[in-house]
């Protein structure tokens, strides 16, 4: 009986190695993300949510921008006032904080994640 009983447990141990091989080479094409939404209102006061973007390149905001931003993901994030996140004027945005735009400042058009 101990016999078969160890011939189980190493069949056991393969199964879980091979499941676990599996599971990590499954997810490692997946890209990785902000866990989390940014959150803004447009100069409509349109509230748009972007969930859990990329943390790789330059995001877009709405064409007409935004004036106020809540960053919800576990990342910080730089807001722009361009469309490709490019030149002067950004705004640091730490996790779980809001900024909201003077009125007379132009709206931003972009952001793209710290990491």
């Amino acid at each position: 009986m101990p016999v078969i009983d160890h011939r189980r447990r190493r069949l056991g141990i393969a199964a879980g190695t091979a499941l676990l091989t599996l599971t990590v080479a499954g997810c490692s094409g997946l890209g990785r993300t902000a866990v989390g939404p940014v959150i803004y209102t447009t100069e409509r006061d349109a509230v748009v949510e972007v969930n859990s973007p990329s943390v790789k390149g330059c995001h877009r905001l709405a064409p007409a921008g935004a004036k106020e931003v809540t960053n919800e993901t576990l990342i910080d994030i730089i807001l722009y006032r361009t469309r490709n996140c490019t030149g002067p004027g950004t705004t640091y945005l730490a996790t779980t904080l809001s900024d909201v735009n003077a009125p007379s400042a132009l709206p931003w058009r972009s952001f793209s994640t710290v990491h």
